[in-house]
């Protein structure tokens, strides 16, 4: 009985036939392929990459050997004539690629050796399908002894020599998944002009915007890129030799990175850049543009596009100098509000958002058509926890997203979720930016926090060690702790508590004597029976809190948190009720106590009792809303449960898992008593 193809054998099946039809066209390459295949280049190298690992570069090649091999197993022609006939320009490159794969020159077949491949890729598409196989297989040469792995793969060669001499593309500066990842650097300052210091990073940053509206590069983000470089104190730029800029670039997994200065010669000023090897430090190609500094925004335009130019694919060619990208890939036309959106991108990395927003302000009293401006003031009011101003500001710039870039659109559209989708949403645009930087913690992170948010744990525990991983292989801390907190967390809902105290040692490292994991400490030792090492944590961490002036009600109600964390319900309780003794006339104290007895149906009454004492006091608050909808849930009223928690979702200022589940769940039982009376709205 004949085994149906799965649809991967099957899309690799159409992609193998499609390249012998074409066998003896040496100009059959990756853009023809996707041509063919009816998809975009970009799609189907994600998309093989998925399969099989491979670059279509390289599954072009491996077909054309495999055929060549049972050509030569055939002997009707010679090594020579097979050769051309399987579409490679030269007899010794063929003789070069057949070696490499195989493992013996194209004369051995003759000579008796067999062939070392099964030229069926279906078969092998099926091996690694199986159940309990490694997708990472090695492949084992034929004579005794050899172990082949294919570890080269096709990159700036192709897209600059392919250009120039339209012959075979070399795949040594390719990434695996068939793009070229790059780093830019910040430019040098050799001038002795001070004034041209914002420039350095002004650069940076308009080349790697602009490259990053390419699906065939994979450009390393200027965050990325430089909490790196200052991570290794390379804050000074003139002092970031080729060597330097290699070893950044290699942590940064970029094939190649691009290095350049600023020059002075009365009123012209030359920049320089170079696109270079970062495993070998050679340069590739070099670039030099000239002009004044009141066209400054015009020239990098111009070099913007020459380096786009000569990264960019072999099918923008073939479609005309006037398909190219021609648009301003720096935000603004003015370097007065150029230079203050710069000013607000450096503070927001160093976490200041206060001045981030007012640097971004003033940019936006310049030109108020600044939409990159608008979005990042809406980033730096999240990070600062001000939702509603956060929220308002995603919205003016959500309502200019087609002025954005390709990333800053992206981004835009994860903040425009967290607001008006779902996590879900947030999640899906985040995975679209790992598409433009696989190697930035942050959006791992943000991935990782969508699920967190969601109680989803096992998924945000894979995303937050994607994280830390990153931060490893660059031997610096992270950013900040949240990095190891909201991990520990996850590990601790999903009883990984080994994991979660072994975390918790290498955080200790990198924050020491942070009250953040001094309570997390402090769980997890309650959960673990140890109390004596648990309440000196606890000591310590109040210690702290009171030199910060946190008040004794504010302690107490965040010690709640903590037994609750250890399923202390009791402690929980016994601490919520301290603090509204402390404050009795605070609304938020009574919503606390009553969402917990409503929660644990502990006490639903006296639940309800305190959270319409806080609603007496705002009534607009959503929270207080949410506790009364769902403590009237409780009590079997529905149909007012489900008024109070659709108001309460109105009134929300983002998206929050907690009031989704609950509205959700009432609107069901609501509408099955509807269905079962007979009852109407």
């Amino acid at each position: 009985m004949t085994v149906p193809l799965s649809k991967d054998q099957e899309f690799i099946s159409r992609l193998t036939e499609i390249i012998q039809c074409n066998l003896g066209n040496e100009k059959f390459g990756v853009d023809e392929l996707a041509r063919e295949s009816d998809m975009s280049l970009y799609r189907l190298s994600r998309k093989l990459h998925s399969i099989n690992k491979k670059t279509v570069n390289q599954f072009i090649r491996e077909v054309r050997l495999n055929k060549a091999l049972q050509m030569l197993q055939d002997g009707e022609y010679t090594a020579s004539e097979i050769a051309y006939r399987t579409g490679f320009s030269s007899q010794a490159y063929f003789t070069k690629r057949f070696h490499e794969y195989f493992g013996y020159p194209p004369g051995k077949v003759k000579n008796g050796i067999p062939g070392a491949r099964d030229n069926n890729y279906l078969n092998d598409l099926k091996d690694e399908n199986e159940p309990g196989k490694s997708t990472n297989r090695t492949f084992v040469r034929s004579f005794p002894g050899v172990l082949f792995l294919t570890l080269l793969f096709g990159g700036i060669a192709y897209v600059i020599f392919s250009r120039i001499h339209k012959s075979g593309p070399d795949d040594d500066l390719i990434s695996s998944d068939g793009r070229i990842s790059i780093a830019v650097m910040p430019f040098q300052n050799m001038t002795n002009d001070t004034l041209w210091d914002i420039w350095q990073q002004g650069i940076q940053t308009n080349l790697i915007t602009s490259l990053s509206n390419s699906e065939e590069l994979k450009v390393r983000q200027i965050e990325t890129i430089n909490s790196l470089l200052n991570s290794k104190g390379l804050t000074n730029y003139s002092s970031i030799s080729p060597s330097a800029a290699s070893s950044m670039s290699q942590k940064l997994d970029a094939i190649v990175f691009i290095l350049g200065s600023i020059n002075q010669a009365g009123g012209i000023f030359r920049i320089n850049a170079q696109l270079i090897n970062s495993k070998t430090e050679e340069s590739v190609k070099s670039f030099q543009i000239d002009g004044r500094s009141d066209n400054i925004l015009h020239i990098l335009d111009s070099l913007s596009g020459l380096i786009s130019n000569t990264l960019i694919i072999s099918k923008l060619e073939k479609e005309g100098p006037d398909a190219l990208p021609r648009k301003h890939y720096i935000p603004t036309d003015s370097p007065e509000a150029y230079r203050y959106f710069i000013l607000g991108k450096s503070a927001f990395y160093r976490n200041d958002f206060p001045s981030a927003i007012e640097y971004f302000l003033k940019a936006l009293e310049i030109d108020s058509s600044l939409v990159a401006a608008m979005t990042n003031i809406s980033f730096a009011y999240y990070n600062n926890t001000m939702y509603e101003q956060a929220r308002d500001w995603c919205l003016r710039s959500h309502e200019k997203n087609d002025l954005l870039t390709i990333k800053d659109k992206i981004s835009n559209n994860a903040m425009f979720a967290i607001y008006f989708g779902t996590l879900n949403d947030r999640i899906r645009y985040l995975r679209q930016l790992i598409d433009f930087d696989d190697q930035n913690p942050m959006t791992y992170f943000n991935i990782g926090d969508s699920y967190f948010e969601m109680s989803e744990f096992e998924s945000a525990i894979p995303e937050f060690e994607k994280a830390l991983e990153l931060f490893h292989k660059w031997d610096i801390k992270p950013y900040w702790g949240a990095f190891y907190y909201e991990l520990g967390i996850s590990y601790h809902k999903t009883g990984q508590y080994k994991k979660e105290k072994k975390l918790y040692k290498k955080a200790e490292r990198d924050f020491p004597d942070d009250p953040e994991l001094m309570d997390q400490y402090a769980w997890l030792e309650l959960v673990q029976g140890d109390t004596v090492a648990a309440n000196r944590h606890i000591k310590n961490w109040i210690s702290v809190r009171k030199k910060e002036s946190w008040s004794d009600a504010r302690i107490a109600s965040y010690l709640a948190y903590v037994y609750d964390m250890a399923n202390m319900p009791d402690k929980t309780e016994e601490s919520l009720r301290k603090a509204l003794s402390l404050e009795p006339e605070n609304p938020v104290r009574m919503s606390s106590l009553a969402s917990f007895l409503i929660d644990k149906n502990r006490n639903v009454e006296e639940g309800l009792y305190l959270v319409e004492k806080a609603l007496g006091i705002n009534p607009e608050n959503y929270n207080f809303l949410h506790n009364k909808g769902w403590g009237l849930y409780k009590q079997g009223k529905y149909k007012e449960a489900l008024e109070f928690l659709e108001k309460s979702w109105a009134l929300r200022p983002m998206y929050i898992h907690k009031i989704y589940l609950h509205l959700e769940e009432v609107k069901k039982v609501y509408n099955k008593q509807v269905a079962l009376t007979g009852l109407q709205e």
